[in-house]
């Protein structure tokens, strides 16, 4: 699964953005968003999701409407 900002949440910090190994988050809106078909949950680049990790919102949860990611 991808990961999604929940936008109603998210302060557009930008802390996101920066961590991404795959360039999955882009500002959209005056907030920010994960395009699906690039996240791959940080599988192949670090143990835990980066995004995760650094957003201050705790606005970034698994979007289980995408299927997971196979590695």
């Amino acid at each position: 699964m991808a990961y999604k900002i929940v936008s109603s949440q998210c302060t557009a910090c930008a802390a996101c953005e920066s961590v991404c190994p795959n360039v999955a988050i882009f500002p959209k809106s005056g907030v920010y968003a994960i395009d699906p078909v690039k996240c791959t949950e940080c599988i192949g680049h670090h143990d835990e999701a980066q995004c995760v990790i650094d957003c201050p919102a705790d606005c970034i949860v698994i979007d289980k409407n995408v299927p997971r990611y196979a590695a």
